[in-house]
This record gives structure tokens, sequence and C-alpha cells, in this order.
């Protein structure tokens, strides 16, 4: 790799009068190269992506009563969905069926 001595840059090919030379945006031409090799690299493809149709349940576990198949487990998580001086909602999702609902309690 060669860097131009007025700003840095690296120096890229370029054709000039039939002539390939090393140049840079900032207009200075280095002519004194007698011969440049410019090889090309390509990157690995990059390994196929496994989809999964259901996410493991990471959240924590409580007991609750779910109000549509009335299984006794429950995921749960908090969220903030008032202004900030309120307190949170909870929320719980059945382990079983999927089912989520509110507590306010």
């Amino acid at each position: 790799m060669l860097f131009c001595p007025k700003c840095g840059a690296i120096l890229v090919p370029k054709k000039s009068n039939n002539k390939r030379v090393m140049a840079c945006s900032c207009g200075y031409v280095n002519r004194n190269i007698v011969s440049a090799t410019i090889t090309e690299e390509t990157a690995e493809k990059a390994k196929e992506v496994e989809i999964v149709e259901e996410q493991p349940e990471t959240l924590p576990k409580t007991e609750a009563e779910c109000p549509k198949c009335r299984h006794k487990v429950a995921y749960y998580w908090m969220q903030q969905t008032r202004a900030a001086d309120e307190g949170e909602t909870k929320f719980l999702k059945c382990e079983k069926c999927g089912h989520i609902w509110r507590d306010y309690g």
C-alpha cells in the first residue's frame, strides 16, 4: 500500500495518458511506480442463520391462574406503561397456552 505524501490518504491506481499511475483524491500523482500489482480478495461466505420457530422463554415463572385455560403457572415481567411517577404494570404469559394478560395488583 502506498500513501500520499501530501495528505496521507491511500494512493489508488488510475489511468493517465494510457499509463497506470498511483493517484490521490487531493490531486497528487506518483508517476515513478514502474509496476503495481492489484489484488482483490473476497470474504468467505457467511454461514446461514438458523431460524428458530419457537423462542425459549427466559422469563421468571410465578404461580398465577390463566384466565383462558386455567393453567396455574405463568411467566411474568414488569413494564413501565404510564408516567414515571406511577407504578409498573405486571404482565403475565401462560406457560401452557401463551395467553398474555395484565396484573394491576
